[in-house]
């Protein structure tokens, strides 16, 4: 009896009956069939037989699924109770339909693929067996049939999208609108944004709608559980949902959960709910094009005659990514062993195997990021290292850096500071990508070579020595003795001689 319920709540969903113009006289008999093509199959059941004459239905009898008597009149209030509905939303229409069908009675057939099923005229309920595709819901049918009839599914459809900011923090007012991609410091919170639009049919779900938005991040994000906000048409909601980021099973680094939307009574159909949040890039990051993946889907109620709401429904996966890059810094200074007579090909390399340039030890450098009011701000502590000749600062988002040598290595001129700039180009769209970066110099020397796949931006730094100034040589310094001794010889004496002066008064 609890299954027979179960089973008539399914007329819950049902998209209302409606009837096709036929000529005013009885059919005998009539064809339903499903889409060709398509991969859904309904099963039939029969309500009521009769006689059609211009669109009413009368005569009316049990049909084989229904809870009378086969064969049997149906009593006037039955069909004054549903003739009362009519007007009405789909919903009273089918909470007062369901109390006539027996859906643990034997269908009498299921149609597919174009094939048709030969029907007596009467009230019919096609019951859509699905599969479903992603985001689509069930359906059900209760059809007048008045003629040779095609069912379509008229099922709501739910999606969902996930998306991220960008931000240059070198310039002000720099931030994109919600992107598939974007770069960023490591340290920075990263802001995000997944999204679900609710299905059209939503009115249909009578027992409860839940949905659970899943996300899952790559290991160089941490989710930022106490940033979260919740929307329903961009209006905050403070409660009714649950952050969760403990026991999942799915793999996911968070769920946020509804229980039941129904409860919610701002949701309604094409109603689109949001998460915001933010995660921080971390120091183990991923640098260059793999870049930081964070993929989210949402799980639904997507059979409105479940009694228990269930999430049978699956959006696809969505990605999004976060970049960051790396800057290398090679100390060099000028090779005195380099024979430029000996490079004929201009490679940098004499004959005999000399590089024009040799590695450089003893430097230290800071890194400085401008910021949006045009101040430089050190990116960490300086570099330093006796014997370090390659700086590398890793997990830089795009934006103004300067240079700075704040060591130099001991016999040699310290360099003019370097201010550049890095650019990157990272495409949005299903499978967002990372296809240009540069390093553009603005003052100072060097030129940056960019690869894209790491990531990195790499220069040499050249360091010359200091100039020792031609002398002379000869007497110059020993005169100045000379004079000096002299001189502090005249002075004693002086001061001998007026001391006896002052005595001798």
């Amino acid at each position: 009896m609890k299954h027979a319920r179960k089973l008539a709540s399914l007329l819950l969903a049902l998209v209302m009956v409606f009837a096709l113009a036929t000529t005013a006289f009885a059919a005998e008999s009539t064809t339903i069939s499903a889409p060709a093509g398509s991969s859904r199959s309904y099963d039939v059941y029969q309500i009521f037989t009769g006689d059609l004459n211009a669109g009413v239905l009368s005569n009316v009898k049990w049909g084989k699924n229904g809870t009378g008597t086969e064969g049997n009149a149906v009593d006037q209030t039955i069909l004054e109770a549903l003739a009362a509905v009519n007007g009405k939303s789909n919903t009273e229409k089918l909470t007062e339909i369901q109390k006539y069908v027996n859906l643990n009675s034997e269908k009498i057939g299921t149609v597919s693929n174009g094939s048709p099923l030969t029907v007596t005229t009467g009230y019919y309920l096609i019951k859509d067996n699905g599969p479903v595709n992603n985001g689509e819901a069930y359906s059900l049918y209760v059809v007048e049939i008045v003629g040779s009839t095609i069912i379509s599914p008229k099922v709501g459809t739910t999606t969902s999208d996930k998306k991220v900011k960008d931000t240059n923090d070198s310039a002000a007012n720099s931030t994109t609108d919600w992107q598939d991609s974007a770069d960023y410091d490591i340290g920075d919170a990263v802001p995000f944004k997944l999204s679900a639009t609710i299905a059209q049919d939503y009115a249909n779900y009578t027992h409860g709608y839940k949905l659970t938005f899943h996300d899952k991040e790559d290991d160089g994000l941490r989710f930022n559980k106490e940033s979260v906000k919740v929307y329903v048409d961009g209006a905050v909601i403070p409660s009714d949902f649950t952050v969760v980021t403990e026991d999942l099973t799915d793999g996911c680094t968070f769920e946020v959960r509804f229980t039941n939307l129904k409860e919610i009574a701002s949701v309604h159909a094409g109603s689109v709910i949001s998460v915001e949040y933010t995660s921080t890039l971390k120091t183990n990051a991923v640098v260059g094009s793999t870049g930081n993946k964070n993929t989210s889907h949402v799980t639904y109620t997507n059979n409105p005659n479940d009694e228990q709401a269930g999430e049978g429904g699956k959006t696809p996966n969505d990605v999004v990514i976060v970049f960051t890059y790396k800057t290398i810094v090679n100390k060099v200074t000028k090779n005195p062993a380099y024979d430029a007579s000996k490079d004929t090909e201009k490679t940098g390399i004499d004959s005999d195997g000399n590089t024009e340039f040799i590695s450089l030890k003893g430097a230290g450098f800071t890194l400085y990021k401008k910021n949006a009011s045009g101040e430089y701000v050190a990116v960490g502590s300086e570099l330093k290292g006796d014997d370090m000749t390659t700086f590398t600062w890793s997990g830089l988002d795009d934006g103004d850096y300067k240079l700075v040598e704040t060591t130099t290595p001991a016999g040699y001129n310290t360099i003019a500071d370097i201010e550049f700039t890095i650019t990157a180009g990272h495409v949005d769209g299903d499978s967002p990508n990372l296809n240009t970066l540069s390093g553009n110099v603005t003052s100072g020397t060097a030129t940056f070579t960019a690869v894209v796949n790491d990531g990195s931006l790499s220069t040499d730094v050249v360091n010359n020595s200091g100039t020792t100034l031609p002398s002379t040589g000869g007497m110059g310094t020993t005169i100045f003795y000379v004079l000096g001794s002299i001189l502090a010889v005249g002075a004693i004496v002086l001061l001998v001689t007026k001391k006896r002066m002052s005595a001798a008064d």
